[in-house]
């Protein structure tokens, strides 16, 4: 009893002229469509009409950005003859954001290295020292902010205030390494 239904739909079909008559897609929908009609959103088009004015908008805000931004940028001009303004002096951070991160990077570890200096009489010539060469780091900046100024910018000044700055921080941070050591000797002494 067990025959195969693929051979047996095979020969039925093979005997059976099985084609569809003329249109019988199209009345197929329509009958489709009367049982189920489809519901158009009425707000379709107003929603398309929407999304065209907004492409249109951010398209345009966009360009307008764009040329903004070319006529923002303003050339700086150093005059060698005529003296530098406060207002328009040039310093590190004025040249880049990432140049002003380490400008400030370096200038609040200072202040942070100087704030957390513990000063006493016994230490006191060596802070002097230190802070003397530290002044002497400091005045050194302010000419290369001036030369900055005067000559304008390029790499090589770039670098040597950076480079001042890493100096400066590099002091102070030795500085309290001795200092800690020579606490830590002079309790080691009161111990013994």
């Amino acid at each position: 009893m067990s025959q195969d239904l693929r051979k047996l739909f095979k020969l039925e079909n093979a005997s059976e002229d099985l084609k569809m008559k003329k249109d019988h897609t199209k009345r197929f929908k329509d009958k489709l469509n009367k049982a189920i009609p489809v519901q158009k959103n009425p707000y379709t088009h107003s929603w398309k009409i929407a999304a065209s004015f907004l492409i249109l908008i951010s398209v345009g805000l966009f360009t307008y950005n764009q040329t903004n931004k070319e006529d923002n940028i303003e050339a700086t001009i150093v005059d060698s003859e005529n003296p530098v303004n406060e207002d328009d002096k040039i310093s590190l951070g004025n040249l880049s954001p990432d140049l002003k991160k380490i400008e400030d990077y370096y200038q609040v570890n200072i202040n942070l290295e100087l704030s957390q200096l513990d000063i006493s009489n016994d230490n006191k010539v060596l802070v002097d020292s230190y802070m003397y060469r530290l002044s002497e780091l400091h005045t050194e900046y302010q000419k290369l902010n001036e030369e900055l100024n005067t000559i304008g910018p390029n790499d090589q000044l770039i670098s040597a205030l950076i480079n001042n700055l890493q100096l400066r921080l590099q002091l102070l941070q030795k500085l309290r390494t001795k200092l800690n050591e020579l606490k830590s000797t002079k309790n080691e002494t009161i111990i013994i």
